[in-house]
C-alpha cells in the first residue's frame, strides 16, 4: 500500500505544473523585423486596473535605428461610464532575449498604464498567430501576482483552426487556461 502512495505522490508531482515567472520559455531566435505590421487581438487576460476592453489593433515597427516600436488603439470606458477608443504609443526596448522587452507607455496612455511592463514574446509564427505576456509583479514564491497577455491573430477574422492548439498549449505553459477572454472587433475604434 506504501508503494503505491508514494507512486501517486510521484505522479502528481510530475503532473504538478510549473507557473514561475523566471521559468516561462519566449519564442525562441525572435525577428523582430518578421513580427512587425499589424496584429488583431482575439483573446486576453488582463491584469488590474484600466486595460483595453476590445477592439484591439496592434502596430509593431522596427525604426531605421534598430529600435521597436508599438501603437495599439482599443475601446476603454473611463471616468466609470465614458467610452472612447485610447490610443497607446510605446517603444520596445530591447534586452540580452530578443523576445524579452521592457514596454515604455508615451503620451497620455503613461496615464493610464503603470508604466514599464515586461513585455515577452511567448510564441509567434510571425504570418498567423502571436502571444504575448507581461507580468507587473512577481509574488514572493515567484509566480505572477498581476500580469495580462494577448493572442493576436494577423487575420481580423480571428485564429486558423490549426492555431488553436499551439495557442491552447502555450495558454497552460503560462498558467493561464481558462483565465482569457474573446476580444471583440466590431468596428468601435475604426478610423
Amino acid at each position: 500500500m506504501l508503494g503505491l502512495f508514494v507512486a501517486l505522490c510521484f505522479l502528481a508531482t510530475g503532473w504538478a505544473q510549473d507557473c514561475l515567472v523566471s521559468n516561462i520559455h519566449v519564442k525562441e531566435n525572435f525577428d523582430k523585423y518578421r513580427f512587425q505590421g499589424r496584429w488583431y487581438a482575439v483573446a486576453k487576460k488582463d491584469p488590474v486596473g484600466l486595460f483595453l476592453l476590445d477592439n484591439v489593433v496592434a502596430n509593431y515597427k522596427v525604426e531605421d535605428d534598430g529600435k521597436m516600436t508599438a501603437t495599439a488603439v482599443g475601446r476603454v470606458i473611463i471616468l466609470n461610464n465614458w467610452e472612447t477608443c485610447a490610443q497607446m504609443f510605446s517603444t520596445l526596448e530591447k534586452s540580452s532575449d530578443p523576445a524579452k522587452f521592457k514596454l515604455r507607455y508615451w503620451g497620455a496612455t503613461a496615464y493610464l498604464q503603470t508604466g514599464y511592463d515586461d513585455h515577452w514574446i511567448i510564441d509567434t509564427d510571425y504570418d498567423n498567430y502571436a502571444i504575448h505576456y507581461a507580468c507587473r509583479e512577481v509574488d514572493a514564491d515567484g509566480t505572477c501576482l498581476d500580469g495580462y497577455s494577448f493572442i493576436f491573430s494577423r487575420h481580423p477574422t480571428g485564429l486558423r483552426p490549426e492555431d488553436q492548439q499551439i495557442v491552447t498549449s502555450k495558454k497552460r505553459d503560462l498558467c493561464l487556461l481558462g483565465k482569457y477572454r474573446r476580444v471583440t472587433h466590431n468596428g468601435f475604434c475604426e478610423a
